[in-house]
């Protein structure tokens, strides 16, 4: 384990939240950081050569609340109508600031940064054409590649400079250049040394107007990126303190998308880190400005409670012991039986529900299928013990056997420090029951989303620092609905598999086929396979890369073509699109991994659903 002051790097007070101090980066009329509030934005589907329709979408993004709008710029030539979707957004009396998205052409990046207020480029593919090489690089070799990287960047930055424009230093999980691969591995270490290369290059130049961001699909990896970041801007001097751009990529759709964002943007937020967000989501753009707006809102709402009443030094002192923040290790915990049932020490996370709630389901656990209450909460034996109480805790310490502890209903402060101050000061035998909130549900009006995002984030934040051994959600009064919640926050933290796994990419001006449709089709014919990840990107950008966690992939290789792959290794190319999917099926059954689906039993009660605006 860490000391307190190492552990203390990233954030100043692990059980007391404050906002991470940053310098302004100002984007057109928009300014990131400082005392500014956290700016939510999002992207265009639309062709970038199409202006009309271009247009229309920013316009509708921006009245559903979108304060910065992202273009992709492909080539050049795409780029260069930056400038017409520029002045159809002035004609119509809109100034909101355009982001064009940079991978792979720095003349792209020159062009756009004419017509638009930021530029986002990629380290991993700004100059690196990945080819996963594996090649040992000496010391002077690595230097002439960071001075190759210098001559194409610097033009940029001397662009940026002149003109006012902003930009973000946005590295991707799944396009690391072989330059990091081979050095640093596919690692959230790997992430925060390719954009510090870019970083160095740019503050050479006395260039100041950029943030950073350190996006993955999976959350723990995504999470620690961000700490690492902070830690390491930290390090290099005060006046490193960049804003930081927030999100979670290919995080998919419906209830999975939502939940593995707030997992990974929720944790961060609560820790005072993130000064704009995108929740990347498969479906139209539109769709995720509630969300991302819901989300800081939730986010302000928790980490405004009242504060843990510790001291800084007893706040680094507890910090210390209840995790390590930088490598993700499961809680040590004792086993014990509740219910006929193991808990803790090395199990498998239960989900836990109230008696009413049980009641209210336990003649359709059939129809429930994988979301199954295992244990009822009144009647389990768990103790709830008040963590600031130094008689109570040393009184369950001092017990002889291993016990199940929580926090009582009712507890008035922020749920993800309290549960972080409870493992620091129980003894790690103990197992932990976490609850998304001491305040349980009785409005049975409230919007499920509100539920979902709060949720998601404290027990998904907490899941991902090893910490819980059991959850029970409270904030959703819908008995079905509550357990569904529970395990797809399980299954999007990665702490418990029990259905396909996904990692799907929002749709941009880049997808050569019709993300949304094409991924409810594979769901459909692969949501029965437990376990199996699949991976289902528009382009090639992050595909090979993010798929270095799945199973399987389906990728856009040209216009109406499709390439499939088995981990990031492509194994069959320009398949029609209309053959792609039974072709996947054919590829997962080849390599073992094919069962046929059983047959769905009936729905006898509605569950809440998700609404879109």
């Amino acid at each position: 384990m860490n000391t307190a002051a190492e552990i203390l790097r990233y954030c100043p007070d692990l059980l007391r939240y404050q906002r991470r101090s940053t310098r302004v980066v100002t984007v057109g009329k928009v300014a990131i950081g400082g005392d500014n509030p956290v700016r939510v934005q999002s992207m265009i589907t639309s062709d970038t050569r199409d202006t009309e329709s271009c247009v229309k979408e920013a316009l509708g993004l921006v009245e559903a609340g979108c304060e910065i709008v992202r273009v992709t710029a492909q080539t050049r030539v795409y780029a260069q109508n930056l400038e017409h979707i520029k002045a159809g957004l002035l004609a119509a009396g809109c100034d909101v600031p355009l982001v064009a998205d940079i991978h792979f052409k720095p003349d792209a990046a020159m062009e756009a940064a004419k017509w638009v207020e930021k530029v986002r480029i990629n380290p991993g593919n700004f100059v690196d054409k990945k080819k996963f090489e594996v090649r040992e690089y000496s010391d002077d070799q690595y230097a002439e590649e960071l001075e190759r990287i210098e001559a194409a960047f610097i033009p940029l930055v001397n662009l940026c400079q002149e003109k006012g424009r902003a930009m973000r230093i946005g590295t991707n999980h799944g396009s690391l250049s072989d330059r990091i691969m081979n050095r640093y591995g596919d690692t959230p270490r790997g992430m925060v040394e390719s954009a510090l290369e870019f970083a160095r290059i740019a503050r050479a130049r006395n260039y100041h107007n950029f943030l950073f961001s350190m996006k993955a699909s999976n959350p723990k990896v995504m999470i620690e990126a961000y700490r690492l970041l902070i830690a390491a801007l930290n390090e290099q001097g005060a006046d490193w303190n960049y804003p930081i751009h927030l999100g979670v990529t290919e995080a998919g759709d419906g209830e999975d998308g939502r939940i593995k964002s707030a997992i990974g943007i929720g944790s961060l937020l609560s820790d005072g880190i993130g000064d704009t967000i995108r929740v990347s989501l498969t479906e139209d753009a539109i769709h995720e400005i509630p969300v991302a707006r819901a989300l800081v809102a939730a986010i302000e709402q928790e980490t405004s409670r009242s504060p843990l009443p510790v001291t800084p030094e007893a706040s680094a002192e507890a910090a210390a012991t209840a995790y390590d923040p930088f490598s993700y290790q499961r809680r040590a915990s004792a086993r014990v039986e509740v219910q006929g049932l193991g808990l803790g020490g090395g199990e498998t996370v239960r989900v836990f529900t109230s008696q009413a709630n049980w009641n209210a389901v336990a003649h359709k656990l059939k129809q429930l299928g994988e979301y199954q209450p295992e244990i009822v909460n009144e009647t389990s034996g768990v103790l709830a013990v008040d963590p600031l109480d130094s008689n109570a805790m040393a009184a369950v310490n001092a017990l002889e056997k291993p016990q199940a502890v929580t926090l009582p209903d009712g507890w008035p402060h922020p749920v993800i420090a309290s549960y972080r101050l409870l493992a620091s000061r129980l003894e790690p035998r103990h197992p932990i029951l976490l609850k998304d909130t001491c305040t349980p549900a009785t409005d049975a009006s409230r919007p499920f989303l509100e539920a979902l995002l709060p949720a998601a984030a404290n027990i998904g934040s907490l899941l991902c620092d090893g910490i819980g051994d059991a959850v029970l959600i409270q904030g959703e009064s819908a008995p079905g609905a509550g357990l569904r919640l529970a395990y797809n926050i399980l299954q999007a933290a990665g702490t418990r598999i029990f259905k396909t796994d996904y990692v799907a990419c929002p749709s941009c001006g880049r997808t050569l086929f019709n993300l949304q449709s094409t991924t409810a089709r594979i769901r459909e014919a692969t949501g029965h396979l437990k376990g199996v990840r699949i991976a289902v990107m528009g382009c090639i950008v992050n595909g090979p890369g993010e798929m270095a966690d799945a199973d399987f992939g389906y990728v856009g290789g040209a216009p109406g073509k499709i390439n499939l792959y088995v981990g990031k290794t492509p194994v069959e190319f320009n398949i029609p699109e209309g053959e792609a999917v039974q072709r996947l099926k054919d590829l997962i059954r080849a390599h073992g991994k094919w069962i046929e689906p059983k047959p769905v039993e009936p729905e006898t009660e509605a569950q809440p659903e998700l609404a879109h605006a």
